[in-house]
């Protein structure tokens, strides 16, 4: 079940709900799509809830560069035409919330200049950012939360490009901050509205911020 060539269109527009592409190969409840627009767990993003041919992805995952994805039936192996679909009002969460993630990332960084980051992860219903600080950062929440707000609102526009070197590698870029990442996201952070800061200890020495939408 291993091919390789797999477009993920999920990069090149993540704003695309629909696509119509070509199996390169199906093998009972597994596809790998030519192109796709199904993110699959990665980076510490979670998965898109999607459906190809009208039966539900229940799982996927990476082989080499391609997404294979597990549906809950088998498909029929003589049509390899394909019409993929995503869950977008989960899809734009993520996308907001994952862009909302590096920006608090680079404001606490400012703030508190913590060394070490050991984990963060983005659901459709918050995302965190897991650090290495020897004490609460309680007090300094509010103005980190503060001055995120207030760069999202300034409607600065974000972009996605490829590394100059690897084109498997992708940069998430707004203003001046640069971060690798291969998630997707919003092209603009007015896009994310204001967001909400949660302080939690997770163990000696440890700290996460907690980002939620304010709705």
């Amino acid at each position: 079940m291993n091919r390789g060539n797999q477009v993920k269109m999920f990069w090149q527009d993540p704003y695309l709900t629909e696509l119509r592409t070509e199996a390169l190969k199906i093998c009972e409840n597994k596809v790998i799509p030519k192109e796709t627009i199904i993110f699959s767990f990665s980076g510490g993003q979670e998965s898109d809830a999607g459906w190809i041919n009208g039966l539900k992805v229940i799982n996927s995952y990476y082989q080499n560069d391609a997404i294979i994805y597990e549906m809950e039936e088998p498909l029929n192996p003589e049509v390899y035409d394909l019409t993929l679909k995503i869950d977008w009002e989960k899809r734009y969460r993520i996308m907001k919330l994952h862009s909302a993630a590096h920006i608090v990332y680079y404001f606490a960084k400012e703030i508190l200049n913590f060394d070490k980051v050991i984990g963060s992860n983005v659901t459709s219903h918050k995302s965190r950012l897991d650090f290495l600080y020897p004490t609460s950062i309680s007090p300094q929440v509010p103005e980190i939360e503060k001055k995120a707000n207030n760069f999202i609102l300034k409607a600065h526009d974000i972009l996605m490009r490829e590394d100059d070197k690897n084109p498997d590698i992708r940069h998430w870029i707004c203003e001046n901050y640069d971060m690798l990442c291969g998630g997707t996201h919003v092209k603009n952070t007015k896009e994310i509205g204001l967001i909400q800061l949660k302080r939690t200890n997770i163990g000696k020495g440890k700290e996460r911020i907690e980002i939620t939408l304010k709705e």
